[in-house]
């Protein structure tokens, strides 16, 4: 049988640590608390596989504990959840550049709660098996090769399940920067899929055209340090306001940036230039033609005609036919022509996209 998966819960109020147990326990976690900082340093050598960690703590806060954590190599890889009412982006940035690996709200909800711990705990799991299979391989190694040759094929399968359970943690992080949005699941699928039409359209090759399609539902990941009261306003944007907004470029690079895997590198391409626009006016640097890169040029396309044809808090929903008009007086100003080209060339099969994902299900 399974030992249970062990969470640190570290919070100075008793009652917010009760209220981790009661909703933790029943999902079969075993549940250790730590009153600050000092008391969970002191207890992670009892080794747990994920931190549940409170930001605004006396003596040493959120920041801090994890910047201590990931100083110790023992755990680098070891899974941070920070629980925060705040949710300045100041604040989310200086947590990520500590060491954390995701978000929960204040007050809690049970449901984002088992996701975003199930999820983390997978990630970490699957790294464990890893690791241990190497490390079991290089000791093999020494005494006979015929062995390691039969063991290749649990290392593929291994690194497949790691890049399932990666890919599966890049699609949550595409869901979190939507997370306020009814129409999150669809919306990131119908992007994916029209990336994924424009590539081949474009005739990008086949790992281009998967690069696009993991990517591309990441080019809003920066929503996440944008404030619902300018997020969600129910009408236009003051100029103060937009400037705001257009922030989430570049918090969206700044969360990506800075990682070996390649598909976050593209995430991060995406986010930073898919505001951009060919004849320069766009943000957030004013790129113009070819210097915008061009899975940032297929992104525009494909967001543009989302946004056009879906309902926002501050608009309704353009119909096809007016949608496409706008998109064709785009070519040349907003959009690459070769990409609206390619865009006019593959409508039928866009539609077949948007009708197959117009709700938050993807079902028709």
């Amino acid at each position: 049988m399974n030992k249970p998966k062990s969470i640190l819960v570290v919070d100075d109020e008793e009652v917010n640590r009760e209220i981790f147990q009661s909703f933790l326990e029943p999902f079969g976690y075993e549940v250790e608390v730590a009153m600050d900082g000092y008391d969970a340093l002191a207890k992670l050598d009892l080794g747990f596989d994920l931190v549940i960690l409170d930001l605004m703590m006396p003596g040493m806060d959120g920041f801090e504990v994890a910047r201590n954590i990931r100083k110790d190599p023992d755990f680098k890889d070891l899974p941070i959840i920070m629980a925060t009412s705040l949710s300045s982006k100041e604040n989310l940035i200086r947590a990520l550049e500590a060491g954390v690996n995701d978000f929960i709200s204040k007050p809690l909800d049970t449901v984002e709660l088992r996701v975003r711990v199930n999820s983390l705990l997978k990630i970490k799991e699957t790294q464990d098996a890893l690791k241990l299979h190497k490390a079991k391989l290089e000791e093999e190694v020494g005494r006979k090769t015929k062995s390691l040759r039969k063991s290749l094929g649990s290392i593929a399968e291994a690194e497949r399940k790691t890049r399932q359970a990666y890919l599966d943690t890049i699609h949550r992080l595409a869901l979190a920067s939507e997370y306020r949005d009814e129409d999150t699941a669809a919306h990131i699928n119908r992007i994916s899929g029209y990336c994924v039409l424009l590539g081949q359209s474009l005739n990008l090759a086949p790992g281009e055209v998967e690069n696009l399609r993991y990517a591309s539902p990441m080019h809003d990941v920066g929503k996440i340090g944008i404030p619902d009261a300018i997020l969600l306003k129910p009408g236009k944007l003051d100029a103060k306001e937009w400037e705001v907004m257009k922030d989430h470029s570049v918090i969206g690079g700044r969360i990506l940036s800075g990682s070996s895997s390649e598909l976050l590198q593209a995430g991060e391409t995406i986010a930073m230039s898919h505001h951009e626009k060919w004849d320069g006016s766009g943000y957030p640097n004013g790129l113009e033609g070819e210097n915008i890169p061009l899975p940032g040029r297929i992104c525009a396309v494909a967001d543009v005609f989302d946004a056009l044809t879906t309902e926002r808090p501050y608009k309704k929903a353009f119909p096809n036919e007016d949608a496409l008009k706008i998109m064709e007086d785009g070519k040349g100003k907003h959009f690459d022509p070769k990409v609206i080209d390619a865009f006019f060339k593959s409508i039928e099969e866009m539609l077949a996209i948007q009708k197959d994902h117009r709700d938050g299900s993807g079902e028709k």
